[in-house]
C-alpha cells in the first residue's frame, strides 16, 4: 500500500446484515474520509438487522439506510485489508492481501440488548485497526 492513497478496507460476513455493516459504519464514522470502506456477504439478507441498526443509532451512527450486498472478488481485489466474521470458506483469498479473521457472535436472531456488547467489541477492534492504519480516530 503506498503513502499516496488511502487504505481500503473490506468488512465481511455471511448475511452482511450485522457485524459487517457495524464495522463498516465504524469504520467510516471513525476514520471518515481517510480509508475507504466496504462491506458485503457471502449469502446476504434482504435487509439489515433492526437491531444491529438500533444498537448503532445508540451510540450516533445511523445505518438505516444501508442494505447488505453481495461479496464479490472484485471487491477483494480492490482491498487493502478483507476482515472475516464467520464468512468461513465463502471469502475469496488473493495474494497480497492483508486478511484478518474477527471471532465475534453472530447477532442474527438478537435483541438490541445482545447486539449492544457485539457492537462494543468491533468499535473497539475499528480503533485498533484505525491505529494500525496510522490514522487517528474522529470524536
Amino acid at each position: 500500500m503506498s503513502e499516496s492513497r488511502k487504505p481500503s478496507v473490506l468488512f465481511v460476513c455471511v448475511h452482511n446484515a450485522g457485524r459487517s455493516q457495524m464495522g463498516a459504519a465504524f469504520l467510516a464514522h471513525l476514520g471518515g474520509d481517510r480509508v475507504d470502506v466496504r462491506s458485503a456477504g457471502s449469502a446476504p439478507a434482504e435487509t439489515v438487522n433492526p437491531a444491529v441498526v438500533e444498537a448503532m443509532r445508540e451510540v450516533g451512527v445511523d445505518i438505516s439506510a444501508e442494505a447488505p450486498k453481495l461479496l464479490t472478488a472484485d471487491a477483494v481485489q480492490v482491498s487493502d485489508v478483507v476482515i472475516t466474521m464467520g464468512c468461513g470458506d465463502a471469502c475469496p483469498v488473493f495474494p497480497g492481501k492483508r486478511y484478518l479473521d474477527w471471532t465475534l457472535d453472530d447477532p442474527a436472531g438478537q435483541g438490541v440488548h445482545a447486539v449492544r456488547p457485539i457492537r462494543d467489541a468491533i468499535e473497539h477492534r475499528v480503533r485498533g485497526l484505525l491505529t494500525e492504519l496510522g490514522i487517528e480516530a474522529r470524536g
